[in-house]
């Protein structure tokens, strides 16, 4: 009976480990010196022009430069996360109803080259 208890226990820790880890997945990004990075450390903006709550103006060729932060279709929205449909179908991160992206021009994880790129590109500060 006692290698039974045990046994149970020991598979309730485990469930509740992988749950928590499970909500903490939920959040495509973090932050790191003072900005939202992704879990690769890779600096992420906000573009002025994404006036509408949510809704990305930033396609074709801008998206080329800006890639956006991609959700899947399991990445579920949470507390200021949010997921938007793009034009191009694709689901894109949003934070605090700014849509998110990358710069191409960032090689390295802290490169942050597209702050202020044309007075419209932002990293975001939590």
């Amino acid at each position: 009976m006692l290698k039974f208890s045990s046994t149970l226990i020991g598979l309730l820790a485990a469930a509740a480990l992988a749950s928590s880890g499970l909500a903490f997945a939920a959040e495509p990004a973090m932050t790191k010196d003072g900005v939202l990075v992704d879990h690769k450390g890779m600096t992420l903006y906000t573009f002025d022009k994404d006036t509408s709550a949510g809704k990305s103006v930033c396609n074709d060729a801008c998206a080329t430069n800006w890639p956006p932060l991609t959700a899947t279709a399991a990445d579920k929205a949470s507390g200021d996360w949010t997921i938007i449909k793009r034009d191009d179908g694709a689901s894109q991160w949003v934070y605090k109803g700014k849509p998110l992206y990358f710069f191409k021009n960032d090689k390295a994880a802290g490169d942050k080259t597209g702050e202020g790129k044309g007075d419209v590109w932002h990293t975001v500060k939590p």
